[in-house]
């Protein structure tokens, strides 16, 4: 589905799916910028509530605590910052448009990835 999101956005609008990036760039107020800005964000948000109504909640087991959740969140939003984009923004479509950039953010966040389960579920014996 964001492979598809991201076709039609380039092909409508011309802009670059990278949720964050678009995420910030209403947080920036630009004439010209905020409606289709707000407009994908609300289908984001709305995709889960749709779900909901047509199939119920999925089941859903989370393992780790409420504050494991907010720092892991908070490194996220660190992480994006610090990369310039996201996973959609440098994965999806930074890859797809060949972008050295792109893969090497994409190379990093993987491997930060795999570091930190091999961390906590060898290391600290988490979950």
């Amino acid at each position: 589905m964001i492979g598809l999101a991201a076709v039609l956005l380039m092909a409508m609008n011309g802009r670059i799916a990278g949720i964050s990036g678009i995420l910030g760039g209403l947080l920036q107020l630009r004439r010209g910028e905020v409606a289709w800005r707000a407009a994908f964000i609300a289908g984001l948000l709305a995709a889960p509530v749709l779900w909901l109504l047509v199939a119920g909640p999925p089941h859903i087991v989370v393992e780790a605590s409420n504050a494991a959740l907010v720092l892991a969140g908070l490194l996220v939003g660190f992480g994006t910052r610090l990369g310039s984009g996201c996973t959609s923004g440098h994965g999806v479509c930074g890859l797809s448009r060949l972008s050295p950039r792109s893969l090497a953010a994409t190379a990093v966040f993987m491997a930060t990835g795999f570091i930190t389960v091999f961390v906590v579920r060898h290391l600290l014996g988490g979950a």
